[in-house]
């Protein structure tokens, strides 16, 4: 990391088919060897799918699943004397959408559905009803964070 000035954050456009800036990024993590067309593929015929299943605007499904999935705080690892603490933290705005977005893929990559448009599909539904391995792996940041609680006095 650069001492000098932090990195410019840059501008994602909204993509084409619901002008959503935060599933560009989705779309964006997802994708693999630059294979764009094939990510947007997947990620629009998950969401059909999920509009076929539940008969709500799919963007808006997406919203409330990210939402479901958002860590509020997470541990950090610190120093001090010669001890290493775990330090709950809260987390920033930012962090909180790319560590959903990050969870979200993970988790779905990881389903037992044949195509990957069903397994992402799949994760939706079930972070949609607050349940499923990315919902599940933000319980357990917060439990984490919960027990490590005696370590906030650290905080920097």
């Amino acid at each position: 990391m650069s001492r000098r000035h932090a990195a410019e954050k840059r501008e994602v456009l909204p993509d084409a088919k619901y002008g959503d800036r935060v599933l560009t990024k989705f779309m964006n993590n997802l994708m693999i060897d630059g294979k764009k067309s094939a990510a947007e593929k997947i990620v629009y015929n998950a969401l059909n799918r999920v509009e076929d299943k539940i008969k709500r605007a799919p963007v808006e499904v997406f919203h409330e699943a990210l939402e479901n999935i958002q860590p509020s705080v997470e541990v950090r690892s610190r120093r001090v004397g010669g001890a290493t603490y775990q330090v709950p933290v809260e987390v920033r705005p930012e962090r909180r959408e790319a560590l959903a977005i990050r969870w979200l893929i993970n988790a779905s990559r990881s389903r037992n559905e044949h195509t990957m448009e069903e397994r992402l599909a799949g994760e939706l539904l079930d972070a949609v009803q607050s349940r499923g391995s990315a919902v599940k792996k933000r319980e357990d940041t917060h439990k984490m964070a919960e027990a490590n609680k005696a370590f906030s006095h650290y905080r920097w």
